[in-house]
């Protein structure tokens, strides 16, 4: 059997281990197992024919439930051709037989088995010190690779509180699990709490003690706002496999981003090289960014998580422009082109800050063509509205009735007077 996610980390090509289906629903929200297997295919044709050897989904818990297993097993077998699909588990023989069960047959199939690796956690779930905790993982990751061997799957093991842990602990166990035929290694923070520095130490250390076999993986959480950066600190250390969700959804405050994280590391390659400190090509398809809006879209349409103004890359304020200068000299403020990455129309939005430059382009936009007077009338109009009602950007409707009502007049309006800011203040310190 070969694996094309050892296969791919191997050669310094990026993996993307999806958690928004499994990982994402400690963020209190469901995705039913239709839509699974929608966004599976979806992120899977991101890349193209190179689907699964870019993208593991993690497909479910089938303990959680009948119905769990259920949606993990329909997405192993009808995305399989898009993803590697992949079943999570405790370290218990009985989890592994269950996960199985739920991928068996699935072209790239994967179980990730759970295993403590902290005192805290060890204590907590298996109530017992860490190297036993460890020990006894290491027999169910044996006994996983054996029962899965016959039916082509992959196994993986996730090192939890992997920072709190004795990092050469880790490092032993990591190494001797992937001798003994563990696919990757996932190192999870758990409570994220790391900075970018104690992340690439992590990541350094482990993988100097477990020997050049081991395949890490990053799975860092955002509870400091830091889940991208831990896990571009990651990628430093030569890290290709990482753990991400759609919109960052995951427990507490979530984890770094997929739509973020794919983007930032594919839309400028010589960026991309100096964030991963390599040159070496990180695709075997080139993905295709424009998709990443309208995922976003349908994952936030699906669990009411919201896309908001300032969401990078997949924002709804992305593409818009409501000032001058940005009006006129755009990719003067901008770090990238909208259109050309993702296929995104620039937009024109009527608010507060408006130039006249800028209003007219909103009017020309709804058929109205506005002469220098009823140009600055409008320009008044749209201030006053927007402070006397408390909002910023002024509907397409609201502003097209309003010139159907001022063009619609046959002689020209007396142009309200537009107030001039007197002479600026410098700040204080």
């Amino acid at each position: 059997m070969v694996d094309v996610v050892r296969e791919s980390a191997r050669a310094g090509r990026m993996v993307f281990f999806e958690e928004s289906a499994r990982d994402g629903a400690q963020a209190k929200t469901l995705m039913g197992a239709g839509f699974r297997v929608r966004l599976a295919r979806e992120q899977g044709a991101i890349f193209g024919a190179d689907g699964p050897r870019h993208v593991v989904f993690a497909a479910g818990f089938p303990s959680v439930c009948a119905q769990e297993f259920e949606a993990t097993r329909q997405v192993a077998l009808e995305a399989q051709d898009s993803v590697s699909p992949a079943a999570i588990c405790r370290g218990t023989a009985a989890d592994v037989r269950l996960a199985l069960g739920a991928v068996r047959g699935a072209a790239g199939a994967r179980v990730m088995v759970i295993v403590a690796a902290s005192e805290a956690t060890a204590r907590a779930l298996v109530h017992s010190d860490a190297r036993t905790a460890l020990a006894t993982g290491m027999d169910v990751v044996k006994e996983a690779v054996d029962l899965a061997a016959g039916d082509g799957v992959a196994v993986d093991v996730c090192l939890v509180d992997a920072p709190r842990a004795d990092p050469a602990l880790v490092a032993e166990y990591a190494g001797a699990m992937t001798a003994g035929g563990a696919g990757t290694i996932v190192l999870a923070d758990t409570v994220g709490d790391l900075l970018p520095g104690q992340a690439r130490t992590l990541f350094q250390r482990v993988a100097a003690g477990a020997g050049p076999d081991t395949v890490l993986v990053s799975h860092l959480h955002n509870d400091l706002g830091l889940g991208l950066a831990n896990t571009l600190a990651a990628l430093e250390t030569g890290v290709r496999v990482v753990a991400c969700s759609w919109l960052g959804m995951a427990e507490r405050s979530g984890m770094a981003a997929t739509e973020q994280l794919l983007f930032l590391l594919a839309h400028d390659p010589a960026k991309a090289a100096r964030l991963t400190g390599s040159a070496r090509e990180l695709w075997w398809t080139p993905p295709d960014l424009t998709r990443l809006p309208g995922i976003a879209r349908m994952v936030s349409a699906e669990t009411g998580v919201p896309l908001t103004v300032t969401t990078p890359i997949v924002g709804t304020g992305v593409a818009t422009i409501s000032t001058g200068t940005p009006f006129t000299h755009p990719r003067t403020f901008q770090p990238y082109d909208p259109q050309r990455h993702l296929g995104l129309e620039p937009t024109v939005v009527l608010t507060h800050l408006a130039s006249r430059r800028v209003l007219r382009a909103v009017a020309e936009r709804l058929g109205h063509d506005l002469d220098p007077v009823r140009t600055r009338t409008a320009l008044a109009w749209v201030k006053d509205r927007a402070y006397r009602l408390g909002q910023a950007v002024v509907p397409d409707a609201d502003f097209a009735a309003y010139l159907d009502g001022l063009t619609a007049s046959t002689t020209a309006p007396t142009p309200e007077p537009v107030p001039t800011p007197g002479p600026a203040t410098a700040p204080t310190s």
